[in-house]
Protein backbone atom coordinates (compact mmCIF):
# COMPACT_ATOMS: atom_id res chain seq x y z
CA UNK A 1 0.00 0.00 0.00
CA UNK A 2 1.34 3.63 -1.20
CA UNK A 3 1.61 5.58 2.16
CA UNK A 4 3.06 8.53 0.45
CA UNK A 5 1.60 11.90 1.83
CA UNK A 6 0.14 14.98 0.36
CA UNK A 7 2.17 17.83 1.14
CA UNK A 8 1.04 21.03 1.21
CA UNK A 9 3.01 24.40 0.93
CA UNK A 10 2.81 27.68 1.96
CA UNK A 11 4.33 30.68 3.60
CA UNK A 12 2.74 30.38 6.55
CA UNK A 13 -0.36 28.64 8.18
CA UNK A 14 -2.78 29.99 5.51
CA UNK A 15 -2.80 26.90 2.98
CA UNK A 16 -4.60 25.47 6.52
CA UNK A 17 -7.83 26.74 4.88
CA UNK A 18 -7.08 24.52 1.48
CA UNK A 19 -6.08 21.65 3.90
CA UNK A 20 -9.91 21.36 5.52
CA UNK A 21 -11.56 20.57 2.45
CA UNK A 22 -8.93 18.23 1.09
CA UNK A 23 -8.98 16.65 4.73
CA UNK A 24 -12.80 15.90 4.09
CA UNK A 25 -12.59 14.59 1.27
CA UNK A 26 -9.84 11.85 1.57
CA UNK A 27 -9.86 11.82 5.71
CA UNK A 28 -7.45 8.38 5.57
CA UNK A 29 -4.51 9.84 3.65
CA UNK A 30 -1.59 11.07 5.66
CA UNK A 31 -0.71 14.75 5.09
CA UNK A 32 2.14 16.95 5.43
CA UNK A 33 1.97 20.95 5.92
CA UNK A 34 4.82 22.75 4.90
CA UNK A 35 5.03 26.41 6.20
CA UNK A 36 8.11 28.85 4.91
CA UNK A 37 8.67 30.92 7.56
CA UNK A 38 11.95 31.69 7.28
CA UNK A 39 10.17 33.70 3.86
CA UNK A 40 7.14 34.56 5.85
CA UNK A 41 4.97 37.02 4.19
CA UNK A 42 5.30 36.00 0.50
CA UNK A 43 2.63 39.29 -0.35
CA UNK A 44 5.71 41.65 -0.16
CA UNK A 45 8.48 40.23 -1.71
CA UNK A 46 9.16 40.61 -5.29
CA UNK A 47 8.40 37.94 -8.23
CA UNK A 48 12.04 37.18 -8.53
CA UNK A 49 12.66 36.27 -4.86
CA UNK A 50 9.40 33.79 -5.07
CA UNK A 51 10.26 31.89 -8.16
CA UNK A 52 14.01 31.65 -6.73
CA UNK A 53 12.70 30.36 -3.55
CA UNK A 54 9.73 28.21 -4.01
CA UNK A 55 10.85 25.68 -6.60
CA UNK A 56 14.62 25.12 -4.18
CA UNK A 57 12.14 24.33 -1.26
CA UNK A 58 9.67 22.36 -2.55
CA UNK A 59 12.77 20.03 -3.92
CA UNK A 60 13.93 19.90 -0.59
CA UNK A 61 10.60 19.03 0.99
CA UNK A 62 10.13 16.46 -2.05
CA UNK A 63 13.74 14.87 -1.19
CA UNK A 64 12.77 14.48 3.03
CA UNK A 65 8.93 13.25 2.18
CA UNK A 66 8.67 11.58 -0.94
CA UNK A 67 4.93 13.12 -1.32
CA UNK A 68 3.17 11.44 -4.05
CA UNK A 69 1.50 15.04 -5.09
CA UNK A 70 2.01 19.00 -4.07
CA UNK A 71 0.11 21.17 -2.77
CA UNK A 72 1.13 25.03 -3.78
CA UNK A 73 -1.67 26.22 -0.78
CA UNK A 74 -0.81 29.90 -1.55
CA UNK A 75 -2.37 32.14 -4.38
CA UNK A 76 0.89 34.24 -4.33
CA UNK A 77 3.56 31.08 -4.61
CA UNK A 78 1.52 29.59 -7.73
CA UNK A 79 0.54 32.71 -9.69
CA UNK A 80 4.70 33.51 -9.73
CA UNK A 81 6.35 29.88 -9.34
CA UNK A 82 3.65 27.22 -10.57
CA UNK A 83 5.21 26.43 -13.77
CA UNK A 84 9.08 26.32 -12.46
CA UNK A 85 7.66 24.06 -9.75
CA UNK A 86 5.97 21.92 -12.41
CA UNK A 87 8.99 21.51 -14.73
CA UNK A 88 11.39 20.77 -11.55
CA UNK A 89 9.36 18.09 -9.96
CA UNK A 90 8.17 15.16 -11.37
CA UNK A 91 5.02 14.57 -9.49
CA UNK A 92 1.93 16.46 -9.86
CA UNK A 93 1.89 19.48 -8.81
CA UNK A 94 -1.55 21.47 -8.16
CA UNK A 95 -1.80 25.31 -7.69
CA UNK A 96 -3.90 27.63 -5.70
CA UNK A 97 -5.74 30.28 -7.82
CA UNK A 98 -8.31 33.22 -7.64
CA UNK A 99 -11.91 31.47 -7.38
CA UNK A 100 -12.97 34.05 -9.86
CA UNK A 101 -14.91 31.60 -11.56
CA UNK A 102 -17.41 31.29 -9.26
CA UNK A 103 -17.57 34.79 -7.96
CA UNK A 104 -18.69 35.10 -11.51
CA UNK A 105 -21.54 32.73 -11.50
CA UNK A 106 -22.86 33.83 -7.70
CA UNK A 107 -22.67 37.67 -8.63
CA UNK A 108 -25.92 39.45 -9.72
CA UNK A 109 -24.87 43.00 -9.41
CA UNK A 110 -21.81 41.52 -11.94
CA UNK A 111 -19.41 43.74 -9.74
CA UNK A 112 -16.90 41.67 -7.81
CA UNK A 113 -13.90 41.88 -5.44
CA UNK A 114 -10.56 40.41 -5.25
CA UNK A 115 -8.98 40.68 -2.13
CA UNK A 116 -5.43 39.37 -1.91
CA UNK A 117 -1.97 40.03 -1.36
CA UNK A 118 -0.36 42.40 -3.11
CA UNK A 119 1.72 40.38 -5.29
CA UNK A 120 -1.02 38.57 -6.19
CA UNK A 121 -3.45 41.37 -7.09
CA UNK A 122 -1.03 42.63 -9.34
CA UNK A 123 -0.16 39.73 -11.48
CA UNK A 124 -1.14 39.83 -15.28
CA UNK A 125 -3.04 35.63 -14.09
CA UNK A 126 -5.58 37.31 -12.77
CA UNK A 127 -6.26 39.84 -15.40
CA UNK A 128 -6.44 36.62 -17.73
CA UNK A 129 -8.74 35.27 -15.36
CA UNK A 130 -11.45 37.87 -15.17
CA UNK A 131 -11.19 38.38 -19.02
CA UNK A 132 -12.14 34.58 -19.35
CA UNK A 133 -14.91 33.70 -16.55
CA UNK A 134 -15.90 37.33 -15.59
CA UNK A 135 -15.88 39.27 -19.01
CA UNK A 136 -18.83 41.08 -18.41
CA UNK A 137 -17.85 41.92 -14.55
CA UNK A 138 -16.49 44.81 -13.05
CA UNK A 139 -13.74 43.39 -11.59
CA UNK A 140 -12.26 45.30 -8.10
CA UNK A 141 -8.79 44.58 -6.32
CA UNK A 142 -7.22 45.44 -3.29
CA UNK A 143 -3.91 43.85 -1.71
CA UNK A 144 -3.41 43.57 2.02
CA UNK A 145 -0.53 42.34 3.92
CA UNK A 146 -2.04 43.23 7.11
CA UNK A 147 -5.04 40.57 6.52
CA UNK A 148 -2.62 38.01 6.62
CA UNK A 149 -1.18 39.41 9.61
CA UNK A 150 -4.01 38.99 10.90
CA UNK A 151 -5.34 35.47 9.92
CA UNK A 152 -1.72 34.55 11.75
CA UNK A 153 -2.68 36.60 14.61
CA UNK A 154 -6.34 34.59 15.00
CA UNK A 155 -4.45 31.37 14.89
CA UNK A 156 -1.78 32.66 17.62
CA UNK A 157 -4.75 32.83 19.75
CA UNK A 158 -4.56 36.93 19.72
CA UNK A 159 -6.93 38.97 19.77
CA UNK A 160 -7.84 41.15 16.58
CA UNK A 161 -10.05 44.20 16.68
CA UNK A 162 -13.07 44.22 14.50
CA UNK A 163 -12.59 47.63 12.83
CA UNK A 164 -9.30 46.28 11.58
CA UNK A 165 -11.03 43.97 9.08
CA UNK A 166 -13.57 46.84 7.99
CA UNK A 167 -10.56 49.11 7.17
CA UNK A 168 -9.38 46.27 4.84
CA UNK A 169 -12.31 46.00 3.48
CA UNK A 170 -12.78 49.58 2.82
CA UNK A 171 -9.84 49.21 0.20
CA UNK A 172 -12.49 47.53 -2.03
CA UNK A 173 -15.60 49.38 -1.02
CA UNK A 174 -13.97 53.10 -1.19
CA UNK A 175 -12.82 52.26 -5.02
CA UNK A 176 -15.34 53.70 -7.57
CA UNK A 177 -18.12 51.00 -7.80
CA UNK A 178 -17.01 49.43 -5.25
CA UNK A 179 -20.17 49.77 -2.89
CA UNK A 180 -21.64 47.71 -5.58
CA UNK A 181 -19.22 44.71 -4.70
CA UNK A 182 -21.85 41.66 -3.76
CA UNK A 183 -19.04 39.09 -3.93
CA UNK A 184 -15.27 39.07 -2.77
CA UNK A 185 -12.82 36.00 -3.96
CA UNK A 186 -10.69 35.52 -0.74
CA UNK A 187 -7.21 35.59 -2.86
CA UNK A 188 -4.68 34.48 -0.17
CA UNK A 189 -5.42 31.34 1.36
CA UNK A 190 -4.65 32.71 4.73
CA UNK A 191 -8.17 34.94 4.30
CA UNK A 192 -10.66 32.17 4.85
CA UNK A 193 -9.13 31.67 8.13
CA UNK A 194 -11.10 34.96 8.93
CA UNK A 195 -14.24 34.67 6.88
CA UNK A 196 -16.15 35.01 9.87
CA UNK A 197 -14.99 37.78 10.96
CA UNK A 198 -14.71 39.18 7.24
CA UNK A 199 -18.88 38.82 6.88
CA UNK A 200 -19.03 40.80 10.16
CA UNK A 201 -17.88 43.52 8.50
CA UNK A 202 -19.46 42.98 4.79
CA UNK A 203 -22.88 41.69 5.65
CA UNK A 204 -24.76 41.21 2.75
CA UNK A 205 -21.42 40.43 0.68
CA UNK A 206 -20.43 36.37 -0.17
CA UNK A 207 -17.01 35.27 0.23
CA UNK A 208 -15.63 32.63 -2.41
CA UNK A 209 -12.43 30.85 -2.38
CA UNK A 210 -10.92 27.95 -3.84
CA UNK A 211 -10.75 25.18 -1.45
CA UNK A 212 -13.43 23.10 -2.57
CA UNK A 213 -12.52 23.36 -6.32
CA UNK A 214 -8.87 22.18 -5.28
CA UNK A 215 -9.82 19.46 -2.82
CA UNK A 216 -11.68 18.54 -5.88
CA UNK A 217 -8.92 18.07 -7.97
CA UNK A 218 -6.81 16.65 -5.32
CA UNK A 219 -9.54 13.59 -5.60
CA UNK A 220 -9.48 13.34 -9.22
CA UNK A 221 -5.18 13.06 -9.48
CA UNK A 222 -5.57 10.32 -6.01
CA UNK A 223 -8.47 8.04 -7.47
CA UNK A 224 -8.11 4.60 -6.99
CA UNK A 225 -5.58 4.54 -4.67
CA UNK A 226 -6.00 3.61 -0.68
CA UNK A 227 -4.59 4.28 2.46
CA UNK A 228 -4.75 2.24 5.72
CA UNK A 229 -5.26 5.32 7.76
CA UNK A 230 -3.91 8.74 8.00
CA UNK A 231 -1.13 8.83 11.21
CA UNK A 232 0.17 11.78 12.61
CA UNK A 233 0.07 14.76 10.28
CA UNK A 234 3.62 16.26 10.01
CA UNK A 235 4.11 20.39 10.31
CA UNK A 236 7.24 21.42 9.34
CA UNK A 237 9.00 24.78 9.31
CA UNK A 238 11.59 26.47 7.62
CA UNK A 239 12.10 28.56 10.78
CA UNK A 240 11.09 26.94 14.27
CA UNK A 241 10.99 29.18 16.75
CA UNK A 242 8.72 30.54 20.02
CA UNK A 243 6.36 31.72 17.25
CA UNK A 244 5.73 28.81 14.96
CA UNK A 245 5.60 26.14 18.09
CA UNK A 246 3.08 28.24 19.71
CA UNK A 247 0.96 27.33 16.70
CA UNK A 248 1.19 23.82 18.70
CA UNK A 249 -2.56 23.56 19.37
CA UNK A 250 -3.99 24.68 15.74
CA UNK A 251 -2.17 23.08 14.18
CA UNK A 252 -2.99 19.76 16.50
CA UNK A 253 -6.70 20.54 16.24
CA UNK A 254 -5.89 20.38 12.41
CA UNK A 255 -4.44 16.84 12.55
CA UNK A 256 -0.74 17.60 12.55
CA UNK A 257 0.75 16.52 15.85
CA UNK A 258 4.56 16.67 15.06
CA UNK A 259 6.23 19.60 14.71
CA UNK A 260 9.75 19.34 12.60
CA UNK A 261 12.25 22.11 10.84
CA UNK A 262 13.07 21.16 7.36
Amino acid sequence: MDMRPILFFDSGVGGLSIVGPARAALPEAPFVYAADSAGFPYGTKSEAEIAARVPVLLGRLAERYRPRLIVIACNTASTIALPVVRAALDLPVVGTVPAIKPAAVLSVTRTIGVLGTEATVRQAYVDDLAARFAGDCTVLRYGSAALVEMAEAKLHGRAVAPERYAKVLDGLFSQPGGDSIDVIVNACTHFPLVEAELAVAAPGVRFVDGGPGIARRIVHLVQGETWSGAGEGIAVFTRLGDDERALGPALAARGFGRIEQL
